[in-house]
């Protein structure tokens, strides 16, 4: 069983998003079976939210206060200190953690370091408000994290953005909706051919807040009252902010919950009392100020609703849009929209009831049932299982040697998480620049060597390793044209690792070396980090990632798009790229710059596509930026694997792929063309046929046989212990 800690910077007395959260998080954990310890922050004062906790089975609630309802909340500090103290006496998988204070000074422990789960939604939210102290801040702390968990999509998509270590760790939780133990109630109607019959009953539950409109809301009754219509408006919650530019406002708050007329105000309560007050409400109440529609988190409460088949009154925003749908009937901007909704409610309750049965679909994907699922496989990426041919063995000693692991990186990570596994890193400086006493020290070390590139690293270890040491490595593309392979002591190499058949094949061609000893381990691709929504109309929208050098032809790109926007000018290119200028090796070439000065001539020139070609600056949100894109253009003369029309498969568009060598060894023959125009033909046949949305399920599909990152490296956990067959040299990666 894996143990986690949780600590979320709130105060549990008080019921809010936040509290509910710890209580959500430490529910999905116990039923994921995993063993919980959960530090409170505040002491106990009253349990609602605790005694929860501690009915469930494997948590275990740590109270600094030793039961006492006196003290000084934990300062983040000094709940660090407790965290550490608690994982010295129980080593804990993971460390589930919430909070921006809290979390900056936990990324700057040593002992959780690498192991923190991080949700944090009290960050800015809009790219132009986040300035370079909070992205260095957002940066620690994404270094420091296995995972970063964000509520949305569009929340996980601003981090990725803009705190570049953030791709690739950024993770999907979404709001849990606990299920109710109580049964939802038969609700009489409200009125019997337009003539009310029983009071009209709305809920709020929650924080008191100006930007939650909760002052306002008190008023509501009240405006009813004036149009004929009987109301309640029953509010739960004992969180009340103090306002610093308003001293007064948590005064006439108060006052407004204990005096206003039609409203009931019930104090914070356990959370399953207030959801059963909930569901037998008629409308649940969640209208906020207009500053709020850009937020980038979804309301629990509005989740929570549905679940209770309790229609809300919600801003329109595109978050509720997305979630709910276009036509839903109580998107409301004012109290005057509230009343002419409960009007309409009055007018025709059977508008309830489709509201209603919208709403119950949106919130399944957020059940408790749902996160458990999606816990319980974080949990397996994050801790997972050695194949077979490690289980059992005492810690294999692995050391990685490389200069540049961009490539590495993810593999790295599964083989550390690796219990089985004790992994080090030789990093070296430059290409062939090493610190000679740290490599001889790993040769010492070390059981099994992997030289990520077949570079100087590979030469000077092949030439000093340990008898009986095994030495690996992994073959990308430039090492061929290089003249230290000839260098490479090949007999003391066990397995050259190629990730096409064709450079396999060209490896041995090139260098001599036996063939029993190449093998292939494909690229990998993190299909489910590329699994997002689309936006807007992609099927019109190709995209090309990395256009330099010339030879990854973004000429051919502008043709493919010319030929396409003389049939329908809704074609257009994005390129997401770092341009010629950006790297000093290429642009010192004289041909490379005359390429660069015709490409970019040609787009401000050629009439058929001028305007439709846009640029994005390079980086490693590329899922995030695929959400625009319907096709992934792959126009080199020659590459290795080229990963770009795997990833654009896993988000759910189409490759269309020119025949450059190899190619037809990674990729489906179907998605390769002879030329741009049989290629322009085949994506706009494609589109105006209908078939986009089923060819890309098909792409995407085939993809997740081919070169899911699990698979991969299930696969470079095998070899550390046993040779592959020279059989994976040959025939295509494709399934």
């Amino acid at each position: 069983m894996s143990g986690a800690l949780v600590y979320g910077d709130v105060n549990l007395n008080i019921l809010d998003g936040s509290a509910i959260w710890v209580q959500s998080m430490c529910e999905a954990l116990s039923r994921s079976g995993v063993d919980v310890r959960v530090l409170l922050k505040a002491p106990v004062e009253n349990d609602r939210l605790v005694a929860p906790l501690r009915d469930m089975p494997g948590v275990t609630v740590v109270d600094p206060f030793d039961g006492s309802n006196a003290g000084t909340p934990l300062t983040p500090d000094r709940a660090v200190e407790y965290l550490e103290s608690l994982d010295a006496q129980q080593r804990a998988d993971f460390v589930v953690v919430r909070g921006l204070r809290f979390v900056s000074a936990a990324a700057a422990s040593g002992i959780l370091r690498g192991r923190l789960w991080t949700y944090l939604t009290d960050i800015a939210q809009d790219p132009l408000a986040m300035d370079d102290e909070q992205v260095d801040r957002l940066q620690t702390i994404v270094t420091a994290s296995r995972y970063m968990m964000c509520q949305t999509e569009e929340l996980r998509c601003l981090l990725e953005s803009s705190v570049p270590a953030a791709c690739g760790r950024s993770v999907l939780w979404s709001p849990v909706v606990p299920e109710p133990t109580f049964d939802l109630p038969a609700r009489s109607v409200v009125s019997v051919d337009g003539a009310q019959v029983r009071p009209l009953r709305l809920v709020y539950t929650g924080k008191f807040a100006p930007l939650w409109n909760t002052l306002p809301m008190t008023e509501i009754p009240s405006m009813l009252a004036t149009v004929g219509i009987e109301a309640e408006l029953h509010m739960v919650g004992d969180k009340i902010h103090d306002v610093p530019d308003d001293p007064e406002w948590a005064g006439r708050m108060r006052a407004a919950l204990e005096n206003s007329p039609g409203v009931i105000w019930h104090g914070g309560m356990p959370r399953q009392q207030a959801m059963e007050l909930t569901a037998a409400a008629d409308l649940g109440m969640s209208w906020r100020d207009p500053r709020m529609d850009a937020s980038l988190e979804l309301s629990t409460k509005v989740l929570e609703f549905g679940a209770l088949g309790v229609p809300v009154l919600v801003n329109r925003t595109p978050m509720h849009v997305e979630l709910i749908g276009e036509d839903y009937p109580f998107y409301v901007a004012s109290a005057e929209d509230i009343v002419a909704a409960c009007r309409g409610v009055i007018a025709d309750p059977n508008a309830l009831e489709m509201a209603r049965t919208d709403l119950e679909s949106a919130v399944v994907p957020y059940t408790m049932a749902a996160s458990v699922d999606r816990m319980r496989h974080l949990i397996d990426r994050a801790l997972p299982v050695a194949p077979p041919a490690l289980a059992g063995r005492t810690p294999l000693k692995v050391g990685v040697v490389s200069h540049d692991l961009k490539f590495f990186t993810r593999i790295q990570e599964h083989l550390e998480a690796l219990p089985e596994l004790d992994v080090r890193l030789d990093h070296w400086d430059a290409l062939a620049s090493h610190d000679e006493a740290r490599s001889r020290e790993m040769v010492e070390w070390a059981d099994v060597i992997i030289c990520e590139w077949a570079g100087p690293n590979l030469v000077w270890y092949s030439r000093h390793k340990r008898e009986g040491q095994r030495l690996i490595v992994r073959l990308h593309r430039f090492e061929l044209d290089a003249g230290w392979l000839a260098d490479v002591r090949i007999d003391a190499v066990d397995q050259v690792v190629c990730v096409s058949p064709f450079y396999a094949q060209l490896t041995g061609e090139r260098t001599g070396w036996p063939s029993e000893r190449i093998v292939v381990i494909p690229n990998w691709v993190d299909v489910e980090q590329f699994d997002r929504p689309k936006i807007g109309d992609v099927q019109f929208t190709l995209g090309m990632i990395g256009i330099s050098p010339h030879r990854k032809r973004p000429d051919l790109g502008l043709e493919i798009l010319s030929r396409l926007r003389r049939r329908d000018r809704r074609y257009r290119l994005a390129v997401k790229s770092k341009l010629p200028w950006d790297y000093w090796w290429i642009w010192r070439k004289q041909e490379e710059r005359a390429a660069a000065e015709q490409l970019f001539q040609r787009i401000h020139a050629d009439p058929t596509i001028r305007g439709s070609v846009s640029f994005d600056g390079f980086g490693g949100d590329v899922p995030a930026w695929l959400r625009r894109v319907g096709w992934v253009l792959s126009t080199s003369d020659d590459e290795s694997f080229h990963l770009a029309p795997a990833e654009g498969m896993a988000s759910g568009a189409i490759p269309a792929l020119l025949p450059w060598p190899g190619s037809d060894t990674i990729y489906d023959t179907r998605w390769i063309h002879a030329d741009p125009v049989i290629a322009a033909e085949a994506i706009h046949d494609t589109v105006a046929s209908g078939q986009w949305a089923a060819t890309a399920a098909q792409a995407r599909h085939q993809v997740e046989a081919s070169f899911p990152l699990p698979a991969v490296c299930d696969v470079w956990a095998r070899i550390l212990v046993e040779d592959l067959s020279p059989d994976t040299a040959h025939g295509t990666l494709a399934r």
